[in-house]
């Protein structure tokens, strides 16, 4: 940009001079009058130009993946500009990518092969990896040498693991903890470093360390023995081959391209490349890049990954200590381009974009708003082992048909979702005397007809998590916590866990009702940080300020804020009354609850509905109070709202029942809306669109 240049004017200076001249000489004389002013001069030279200002690029934030000496297994959080927000300590050191999710997983090879995941890292950029919070994949079953480069698929909750020295790609799902075998293992030609995975394509494209990039066609419909394989080369208008040693790789699915980088000579530090390869999806053989990039100007060395923004690449430089970002990659010409802007950064070895994702509520959340539902999940627990045991089953949102199955391997209590549809399962083993939670990666969406393996599925399981004979749970996806009603006996409790959890951990926070009273069931709501919890005594135990007394510090909470006693008329519900399943709705601040009654008898069960929720204490008359033949209440184990209605997991009659805009319901002996025979429900949740 130009300065702005000063301007004189000569002639004024001479009309000036001389009227001086004048004044001095004049000692006897008059003073004339004073003539007229000269014209203008012409104008100056224009000055020299001003610096360049650093170029405007759209806000967004990025992560760092360090590997050098004094930064390995850190990660740093940086906006458009590379300029530092925070730092973590991971403890791992090679790729880096996010779920939607916002939950970190890394690959690491400093010590041996890993892969972890930090939970809900998008809201914690600091700290430190925390066992009793997180998740790693590493050990001898895993196969995992040299893991670099990650990709994910979000819908079916996979992940792909470029693996350098195993000569190949390993493939786990999402929710794999511990010491545990992969899906598969798709064997590579050369040594890979990155890939990418066009999921609705189901293609894998494999960035490989002798110049060259592996396409694989069908990956996730061959169950990942894909039968088509291409090469592409890249190479010039004679044939020849141009590429050296590819590490990173972007795929731009709406282009139908490819952008990569080769590092050509690991020890040289001015022959890096980048190139872009257009038809990506049906290129074979050798292929002339449509642009490429390299030459001193570039200060391309060892470009070891690369991460796309429209059409702005950032490029992490290991050899020269830098992010470089080169704008309209897609366009322009080839050859020695600078880049628009370089920023230090010592031995980055991996980058990541934090992007933004609609936010969708979690499944007991969603009670008024008009949501689409693709079905309805119902767990299946009937006192003697049979055919349906361990099933989780799902029909459709009108309760006429079954649509799939999902076998969890063993006897289970409740199930929920996450907003990725992974499913959350409570489990009881009489032989053990333990208890503890199924995760099963995406149970709700992709897995029809699948059953419990380690290779995509974790448990939350052992003598320091407390659990013994859980019941309910609830998912708060935003704050990365599971709730989990603790029913037994000598402790009982709401446990609560990060929702990346695996293994023998003691929960983050405790809360236990007054009176040991015993919980069967739980719902928080996000919005209020409020726990409601459904105590079999009849009452419902309110805890305030949650995840605020958790961040704080605390790891107890010990009896409620207030206890919410159901009555009609300022009564009391009179005895045998036991609470089992309850929803909170936070738009009318309402709650909908079940009644069991006396758990022997298949006739008593009951529906309330408790205004003014978020602030009752003690006795609080209820507006809706559902009971009678015609209702088929018996022993009413679970429920949630959905549109307005109610889904009711009835036990002891073996049905699923819907009743129909149940806040405002008339009291009374009501037929539910919509009915389906099942075995034994436990739980119900309302599976919604989304997901898919």
């Amino acid at each position: 940009m130009k300065t702005l240049s000063t301007r004189k004017h000569p002639a004024t200076l001479t009309v000036i001079a001389a009227s001086v001249m004048l004044l001095l000489s004049g000692c006897n004389g008059d003073d004339g009058d004073t003539g007229p002013a000269g014209n203008d001069g012409m104008d100056g030279t224009d000055g020299m130009d001003g610096m360049d200002g650093s170029p405007g690029f759209a806000a967004g934030q990025f992560l760092i993946a360090n590997n050098g000496n004094d930064n390995r297994g850190t990660v740093d959080l940086v906006d458009q500009n590379i300029a530092m927000l925070a730092r973590a300590t991971t403890g791992a050191n090679e790729g880096v990518a996010l779920t939607h999710q916002g939950d970190l997983v890394q690959a690491g090879d400093s010590e041996q092969g890993v892969i972890r995941t930090l939970c809900n890292f998008t809201q914690r950029t600091s700290g430190m990896y925390d066992a009793s919070r997180d998740s790693m994949i590493g050990g001898m079953q895993t196969g995992l040498t040299n893991p670099k480069g990650i990709a994910q698929a979000p819908h079916s909750g996979m992940t792909f693991i470029a693996d350098f020295n195993g000569m190949r790609v390993s493939v786990f799902g999402s929710q794999a903890s511990g010491d545990v075998a992969p899906v598969a293992e798709i064997m590579t030609s050369a040594k890979p470093w990155d890939l990418a995975f066009d999921e609705q394509a189901d293609r894998l494209f494999v960035a490989l360390t002798d110049g060259t990039v592996a396409v694989y066609d069908d990956v996730m419909a061959s169950d990942y023995a894909p039968a088509v394989m291409r090469v592409i080369v890249p190479s010039d208008s004679d044939g020849n081959q141009i590429s050296v040693n590819m590490h990173g790789i972007v795929y731009d699915a709406a282009g139908d391209r490819l952008v990569l980088s080769d590092v050509g000579d690991a020890a040289v530090a001015d022959d890096g490349q980048l190139f872009v390869v257009d038809s990506a999806s049906v290129a074979d053989g050798m292929v002339e890049p449509v642009r490429m990039i390299g030459g001193p100007a570039t200060m391309l060395g060892n470009p070891v990954d690369i991460i796309l923004t429209g059409t702005t690449l950032r490029v992490a430089e290991k050899s020269n200590d830098a992010i470089l970002t080169f704008t309209n990659i897609f366009s322009g010409d080839s050859g020695d381009i600078a880049p628009a802007l370089s920023v230090p950064s010592i031995k980055t070895e991996s980058l990541a974009e934090v992007m933004e994702h609609d936010v969708q509520w979690d499944v007991s959340d969603n009670a008024l708003t008009t949501t689409t539902i693709q079905g309805v999940s119902v767990s299946s627990n009937p006192a003697t082992a049979g055919a349906t045991t361990g099933e989780i089953a799902q029909v459709t949102a009108v309760l006429n048909s079954q649509l799939r199955t999902f076998d969890a391997g063993m006897s289970i209590e409740s199930v929920t979702y996450d907003t990725a549809g992974n499913g959350y399962a409570t489990f009881d083993d009489p032989d053990s005397g333990m208890g503890g939670i199924m995760v099963l990666n995406r149970a709700g969406t992709t897995r029809e007809d699948g059953m419990y393996s380690a290779s995509q599925d974790r448990m939350i399981s052992g003598e320091n998590t407390g659990l013994v004979t859980p019941k309910g749970l609830d998912v708060s996806t935003a704050h990365g916590l599971v709730f989990v009603a603790e029913f037994n006996a000598e402790t009982p409790a709401v446990q609560v866990f990060s929702r990346c959890s695996s293994g023998n951990v003691a929960p983050l926070l405790s809360l236990t009702m007054d009176n040991g009273a015993r919980p069967w069931d739980v719902d928080y709501d996000a919005a209020s940080d409020r726990a409601f919890v459904a105590l079999t005594n009849g009452t419902v135990a309110v805890f305030d300020e949650v995840t605020r007394k958790l961040m704080a510090g605390q790891t107890a909470i010990a009896g409620e804020d207030r206890l919410i006693v159901p009555a009609m008329s300022g009564t009391a519900v009179t005895a045998p009354t036991n609470i089992h399943g309850i929803d909170y709705d936070a738009q009318s601040d309402s709650l909908v609850i079940s009644d069991v009654g006396s758990a022997a008898v298949a006739d008593d069960g009951k529906l309330y509905v408790v205004p003014g929720a978020g602030m009752a204490d003690g006795l609080t008359d209820m507006t809706v109070n559902i009971a009678g033949p015609a209702t088929m209440l018996g022993n009413p184990v679970d429920l949630m709202i959905s549109n307005g209605n109610v889904y009711v997991a009835e036990k002891s009659n073996n049905m699923i029942l819907r009743f129909d805009n149940i806040l405002n319901q008339d009291s009374g002996d009501v037929m539910p809306d919509y009915s389906f025979s099942y075995t034994a429900p436990e739980s119900v949740s309302v599976l919604p669109a989304y997901f898919w």
